[in-house]
């Protein structure tokens, strides 16, 4: 298991290691080495492969809840920009590729970003609520998650978790992405929206679905660490089922570790 002791890094050294990831990731996106996504329909594909929606709104303690409907503003700018594009056989979608750096001037306002095990403020956030849907959703779709990145900490105690710990994806552009190639021999759409209390998407495909999908955990567990604090720790495996419903396989997915801001089995909420 990795140790999770915090690293403190200069201001320079997060500099030049942002500078270089950067660089990186804008030299992948145009390097020609991957097909990437770029097809948008309005017209939506027939066969609805997936769905879930989120709560918009959550308050939190100590959090202004302006940032909250900031996020709702910030969802609308980044939701238009990849509702309806499709992914081909051997394509990738890059979520950070579609959507851009979210700029003021692309009329994003300041939301709420987790930063360090803590939270902060910064143009464009909230943006992680999309992340999370997608990776969910893509969980439960034939499609492969060639990139995601784990939050490193779990900043709120839970608060009517509906999900397996550690099951969303972080976001922070443009080098921790989220990016998802279709290995099979059908065209998907991904159709998302922000209703009016929701955040909502769907997987949808040009051919029926030939399968369903669980996401359990295993080994869900806290642990004191040596250097002080707890970490939060699971595993997150899929279990595959014909549409008939009889068990096919359970595969592995990935880990999760977590450093814990708040005292474990400790009853809290998140008012």
């Amino acid at each position: 298991m990795a140790d999770l002791k915090p690293i403190k890094r200069s201001k320079l050294r997060l500099m030049l290691g942002k500078a270089y990831y950067t660089l990186s990731r804008y030299a992948l996106w145009h390097s020609g080495k991957l097909k990437f996504a770029d097809n948008r329909l309005t017209e939506q594909f027939k066969y609805i492969y997936f769905s879930h929606k989120t709560p918009l709104l959550r308050e939190l303690k100590d959090v202004d809840m302006q940032y909250q409907y900031n996020k709702v503003i910030n969802l609308k700018h980044a939701v238009k920009r990849i509702d309806g594009i499709v992914i081909k056989p051997g394509e990738t979608f890059s979520y950070w590729k579609m959507i851009g750096r979210p700029t003021s001037k692309k009329g994003y306002v300041p939301g709420m970003v987790l930063y360090c095990g803590s939270y902060t403020y910064g143009i464009g956030g909230g943006l992680c609520q999309l992340s999370n849907l997608l990776y969910w959703m893509t969980l439960h779709t034939p499609l492969t998650i060639v990139e995601r990145y784990r939050h490193s900490f779990d900043v709120f105690p839970d608060s009517n978790r509906t999900q397996p710990f550690g099951s969303g994806a972080t976001c922070v552009y443009p080098y921790r992405d989220l990016m998802i190639r279709n290995d099979t021999d059908d065209d998907f759409q991904l159709c998302v929206r922000v209703g009016e209390t929701d955040l909502k998407g769907v997987w949808r495909s040009d051919s029926p679905p030939r399968y369903k999908y669980e996401i359990t955990e295993k080994n869900h567990n806290f642990k004191s660490e040596y250097w002080g604090g707890f970490s939060r720790h699971n595993e997150l495996y899929r279990r595959i089922y014909a549409i008939d419903g009889s068990f096919i396989d359970e595969e592995y997915i990935t880990e999760n570790h977590a450093l814990m801001m708040y005292a474990p089995f400790i009853a809290q909420n998140s008012r």
